[in-house]
């Protein structure tokens, strides 16, 4: 069975996803209105394992939103519900679909050939799944990694802190840019009532290389992407380089640091992001 994907594409550059129960179809036009970059109806850690079959069935016959870029996260491959989901994933019209507990590169090209063209971002939430990174982003239909922070400093009986999880980000970041694809996409913030905790937490997986971000409340949509989003001293500094190199064409001097092709193409990034 072929289905058309999603009339809304997922972006390039940066991507905030806000997660919404797929138990709560009530919700889901809700979410798509938020202002969030594309949203995931979640099968995974957001339903019971009683509520699997309900949840599945509550997708399946929801009024699904076209406005924005729409994902599925579906349960890993070892667990009792993954052929179901599979299979619900295979009838709608999706944007990308999010495997959770992605562990091994084959387990995930198995998901990919069962899925046809719909694209997956594999969520790594564990040591097995960090250490297959690389392989993992390298698969053809792979549109970006996730990071599963929470699960990931379970797994390793480690602090959910930026310098107990600082490697593994940064593996992530290295695996993507290895592979061509976009940057990965950061962990949730678990604080629902901290809009300056959910901006920080932004501007640090930015400075790591990161290009999206997973939210959990509608309210954290904003101070992260205020986070993603550079300041004005970063926008003028950036502007400066760039006008710079495009009038001298070589190496100059910008109020006495050396600027050359990488900053430059530092200060583009910069505005791109802008």
């Amino acid at each position: 069975m072929t289905v058309p994907p999603h009339p809304t594409p997922l972006r390039r550059g940066r991507l905030v996803a806000l997660f919404v129960p797929a138990t709560r179809p009530e919700r889901f036009a809700k979410a798509a209105a938020a202002g969030a970059d594309a949203v995931i109806i979640d099968l995974e850690d957001a339903v019971a394992q009683a509520e699997k079959d309900a949840a599945r069935s509550a997708v399946a016959t929801a009024a699904l939103p076209t406005g924005v870029p729409l994902l599925l996260r579906i349960n890993g491959v070892e667990t009792p519900w993954h052929t179901d989901d599979i299979d619900l994933a295979r009838r709608l019209p999706l944007a990308g679909v999010m495997l959770a507990k992605a562990e091994h590169a084959a387990d995930v090209a198995r998901v990919a050939a069962q899925l046809g063209e719909t694209s997956l971002v594999p969520l790594i939430e564990s040591a097995l799944g960090l250490g297959q990174a690389r392989a993992i982003a390298a698969l053809p239909q792979v549109a970006r990694l996730a990071f599963g922070s929470i699960d990931f400093a379970a797994d390793l009986g480690c602090a959910h802190t930026r310098q107990a999880l600082l490697a593994a980000r940064a593996e992530l970041v290295l695996a993507a840019r290895l592979a061509g694809r976009e940057g990965p996409m950061d962990g949730v913030t678990t604080a629902l009532t901290d809009p300056a905790l959910a901006q920080d937490d932004a501007a640090h997986a930015v400075e790591l290389g990161f290009a999206g971000k997973l939210v959990i409340h509608p309210g954290q949509i904003a101070p992260v992407m205020a986070g993603f989003a550079p300041s004005p001293e970063e926008i003028a500094w950036a502007r400066q380089i760039v006008g710079a190199l495009t009038a001298g064409g070589a190496v100059v001097s910008v109020n006495g640091t050396m600027v050359d092709a990488p900053v430059r193409l530092r200060a583009e990034r910069i505005l791109a992001r802008a």
